[in-house]
């Protein structure tokens, strides 16, 4: 470890802000044009390419200055201070917003993909969260980053490291365009079956007519207080989301009432779905399935917030084709129609979605169960995925603080 030295991280790598707000408004963002990396797309340590604000040409010649290269790394500047990601090549040429830092690293001295692991370490987000200044809203600036101490080893080391690890990261990702392109295919199916082709084989009844009840849900409480004794990790909307493209990593764990769970918990062929939380750009009715191997990704036992509603359908084969049809519903942006509530946050009327509306649903049962055991493997292979992500992650996740601090060495570099 003698070979290991200290830096303040402002004497390694460069760090940036970005532009000011009087440089960069909401109306100079473009249909076309060059993305804007803001916090919301700071995924864990990758680039979330979700509904990026875009500029035009002359923009992006105006704001060259805060243009990213491969290696660069982005900090979210306000609120979540801990969160960053690692700009791939893909990634190059785009902008970053003013809520954001970039931090640019010396590669004569550190490895940036080295250095955007260790920023990963918990022990180093907790150190940026002290250093971090302001109560209700907490911030960073470029003296405030600079000044953070970061310990690295000689650079070849450094370079072993990050092999490892993005080799791990590169296995997650791989699983999560597998899971990707898999729903992509049930969702083709399902609008082969059910949407295009559908002639003479459905007529239009309620989603509820396969479905036996619904269910609401429990937040509880934060800690075991009289009758709430029963840890449970308590799924809400932005759960949903991750669970439907990967893992709900920061899903809360809660406790409720013994009586309570047994009344709401979740079997196998239930759907969960958002009833609440929808903003002007997205609606309500995110939702998720429910099955033995899916629940295996939770410490707890699963339950779920107020603001979500469990959906069980009258057999555990109608599941999937519930949860394809809610999700092309939702795709299709039929949910901004069926949405009350102020303009912060909207509520859906699922009732109304889901027992009055009416849908082409397939005349016969057979049909469900047909198409059922044709897409069944899809949604196997998915999470089966799924767990394989988690065990990567969790492998990751130990060996990030070992390999940092020297507590392990790589074999092969290290002797």
């Amino acid at each position: 470890m003698s070979e290991w030295k200290e830096y303040k991280l402002g004497q390694i790598a460069e760090v940036q802000t970005g532009p000011f707000g009087s440089q960069l408004h909401m109306s100079d963002y473009k249909a076309e044009g060059t993305p804007i990396i803001t916090v919301e797309h700071l995924g864990d340590n990758k680039i979330l390419h979700n509904n990026l604000p875009l500029v035009g040409d002359a923009d992006r010649k105006r704001l060259i200055k805060y243009t990213l290269r491969e290696g660069d790394i982005v900090f979210s500047r306000v609120g979540s201070v801990d969160r960053r990601a690692y700009v791939r090549k893909n990634e190059e040429g785009w902008l970053f917003s003013g809520r954001c830092l970039r931090v640019r690293a010396n590669n004569e001295i550190v490895d940036s993909r080295y250095l955007s692991f260790y920023f990963g370490q918990e022990s180093f987000k907790e150190t940026i969260k002290m250093v971090a200044v302001g109560a209700t809203m907490p911030s960073i600036n470029t003296t405030i980053l600079s000044e953070v101490e970061v310990c690295i080893p000689p650079l070849p080391e450094q370079t072993a490291i990050a092999e490892v690890l993005s080799s791990l990261d590169d296995k997650i990702d791989l699983l999560h365009r597998q899971n990707k392109t898999l729903e992509q295919l049930a969702e083709t199916l399902f609008r082969q079956w059910f949407i295009e082709e559908a002639d003479g084989i459905t007529e239009n009844k309620p989603l509820g007519t396969l479905i036996e009840t619904t269910l609401g849900g429990e937040w509880g409480k934060e800690s075991i207080e009289g009758e709430f004794t029963k840890q449970v990790c308590c799924i809400r909307g932005t759960d949903i989301a991750d669970l439907q493209v990967g893992l709900a990593e920061r899903t809360p764990v809660r406790f409720i009432k013994e009586k309570k769970f047994v009344n709401i918990q979740p079997l196998d062929g239930d759907l969960i779905m958002e009833i609440s939380g929808g903003t002007d750009d997205q609606s309500t009715g995110r939702t998720i399935y429910i099955n033995e191997l899916n629940r295996t990704l939770f410490p707890y036992p699963l339950v779920y917030s107020n603001f979500c509603r469990l959906i069980r359908p009258k057999q555990k084969a109608y599941s999937y084709f519930l949860y394809l049809y809610i999700q092309y519903l939702y795709k299709q942006d039929e949910f901004f129609n069926l949405e009350n509530g102020s303009s912060g946050i909207k509520n859906l009327d699922y009732k109304f979605l889901l027992f009055e509306l009416k849908f082409p649903l397939p005349k016969k049962n057979e049909i469900i169960f047909s198409f059922n055991e044709r897409i069944s493997v899809y949604f196997e292979k998915i999470n089966k995925n799924k767990q394989q992500i988690r065990t990567l992650t969790q492998l990751r996740d130990t060996l990030l603080p070992k390999l940092m601090s020297g507590e392990v060495r790589v074999t092969g570099y290290i002797f």
